[in-house]
């Protein structure tokens, strides 16, 4: 077909900002078949100044939106698709990820944060040891979450007990806190210029300041960490108009979508009814469940979070989640710190030159154990060796480790619902990688079944955005939504094998607990702060 016939035929596009752990996108969808017309990826470096330390660097992060924007621009250009026609923006993003900003002068005070941080471990036990009974569940009835390393709460105290500039800008008045999603829209829609402070439910309810019932900032939980209402942003629901971008090719175009990335996950896979799922395999790993209009609490160590709520006058949808913090990260280990592969292509072969762990285990506990354990002193451990294993072996226990942990999550889920799972929806980076995907069926003795696009999580941001009142180009309801073609792997092994192998990889889960106990002391270093 022509290029300018085509370009006649498409309706209004809307494109989605997904900025992850490890890399920022941008992607621009029809709104009226869901097809991805075009996109561009940049990679975001990662520091790690002390052990267990995660950083991001608040600006690179930025630019890599402006980056993504500009290219992505380009290349619908060349195409010949006219970018006006582009409606609305949405926002998705690593979730709890902690920035603090000057509002005077738009400046970071600090690195941004990265939700795997271990810094907090003594904060999360100073916290735990002052509660009743020493309880990690102290907050959960009204946050849906444990106290844990992982939230933004105990983040943002860290910064304002431990960064001077942090705490004078606190005290000043002049600091804003927010999670990535918060500080992205606040710098395009104008910064320090008007820029508008916000983030929407289902980034709030991962900060642990959140009460998920009210739907708002709660003043005991803030009163408990000790942080200042004023600080935070204004929560609103996940599809709505939050401003105009202000700047760039797309100035004057609305941000009207904004989903913290496992959510946008779940609305992109379209699991809108109450029972559905899906696992989305980034960095981390994160399985959710829709429980419909009322928050269901677990019994086996999953987390309650709020799912979306697609319009100011709509219901809130929450989930239970279960949260694996090393899925993705595993591969980039392999590649970065021992160097045994050049790419994650290259660990899919590897390891289907074995077909075998041959009894190695790998449990990736790197900050400590997530669902369904919250085992912050977890630490992580290679087990079963012998002088046959080689690096092979070690690949292939990886890829295990990742769909181990996931059949955890997916029994833990099982067991608060009730109603086991027929097949696993799955979306994400490493489900381009067959084995793993195959491999995953197998220990969980269940179909998985994989979109043919793959990029779930910018969907749901998209769908958010072109949804939003005032926007409307893009229809939620459930005859309007384009048919999904996938790929599916069945279980090819026995259940009694896989038993046998989730049995002793168990095991190795016992032995990788307990490891650190108490804030290390670095040598050269003096003690690491408290």
């Amino acid at each position: 077909m022509a290029a300018s016939s085509h370009r006649i035929m498409l309706g209004p596009l809307v494109a989605a900002i997904d900025q992850g752990t490890s890399s920022t996108r941008f992607l621009v969808f029809n709104s009226k078949t869901a097809e991805l017309l075009s996109h561009h990826q940049v990679e975001i470096k990662q520091s790690f100044p002390k052990e267990g330390w995660v950083e991001e660097d608040p600006k690179e992060i930025l630019q890599s939106v402006y980056e993504c924007m500009e290219r992505t621009c380009e290349k619908l250009t060349q195409l010949n698709i006219d970018i006006s026609n582009i409606k609305a923006i949405g926002v998705t993003n690593q979730r709890e990820t902690t920035l603090v900003w000057d509002k005077e002068t738009g400046e970071p005070l600090y690195n941004a944060i990265v939700w795997l941080d271990l810094r907090t471990q003594s904060t999360v036990e100073r916290l735990i040891n002052k509660t009743p009974g020493r309880n990690k569940n102290h907050l959960k009835h009204k946050t849906g979450l444990p106290i844990s390393t992982y939230f933004s709460a105990v983040k943002l105290r860290w910064l304002m007990d431990n960064v001077d500039e942090v705490h004078k800008a606190v005290v000043s008045h002049r600091a804003m806190f927010g999670t990535v999603d918060s500080w992205l829209i606040w710098c395009l829609t104008g910064g320090k210029s008007g820029g508008v402070h916000c983030t929407d439910v289902t980034n709030a309810s991962r900060t642990m300041l959140f009460n998920i019932h009210t739907m708002d900032w709660d003043p005991e939980l803030c009163k408990y960490f000790g942080i200042p209402m004023e600080i935070l942003p204004r929560v609103r629901s996940s599809s709505e108009i939050y401003g105009l971008m202000k700047s760039g090719a797309l100035s004057g175009i609305p941000i009207s979508g904004c989903l913290g990335d496992q959510s946008a996950a779940l609305v992109g896979q379209m699991c809108f009814q109450d029972g559905q799922a899906k696992n989305t395999y980034g960095t981390g790993c994160f399985l959710l469940r829709n429980t419909g209009v009322k928050p269901v609490m677990s019994e086996h160590g999953l987390l309650t979070t709020v799912a979306y709520k697609l319009g100011r006058d709509k219901p809130a949808c929450y989930a239970l989640e279960g949260s694996v913090a090393i899925a993705g990260a595993v591969v980039r280990w392999l590649q970065d710190n021992l160097g045994i592969i050049g790419s994650s292509e290259e660990l899919e072969k590897l390891a289907a030159s074995v077909g075998t762990s041959y009894g190695c285990y790998f449990v990736p506990a790197f900050s400590g154990l997530y669902a369904p354990y919250w085992e912050p002193s977890a630490r992580g451990i290679i087990c079963g060796l012998t002088q046959f294993t080689n690096k092979s072996h070690l690949a292939f226990a990886a890829l295990e480790a990742v769909c181990f942990q996931t059949r955890e999550i997916l029994d833990a889920m099982n067991q608060d619902s009730g109603i086991p799972l027929t097949q696993l929806q799955v979306d994400g980076g490493m489900t381009s990688n067959k084995l793993l995907m195959q491999l995953q069926a197998d220990i969980l003795c269940i179909p998985v079944v994989k979109p043919s696009m793959p990029e779930t999580t910018a969907l749901g941001a998209a769908m958010a955005a072109g949804a939003a009142e005032g926007v409307s180009v893009w229809s939620l309801n459930p005859e309007d939504l384009s048919e999904v073609t996938s790929e599916k792997f069945e279980p090819q092994i026995n259940p009694e094998e896989s038993e046998f192998r989730y049995a002793r990889w168990k095991k190795a889960v016992e032995k990788s607990m307990n490891w650190e106990t108490t804030e290390p002391v670095c040598p050269g270093s003096g003690v690491a702060n408290p």
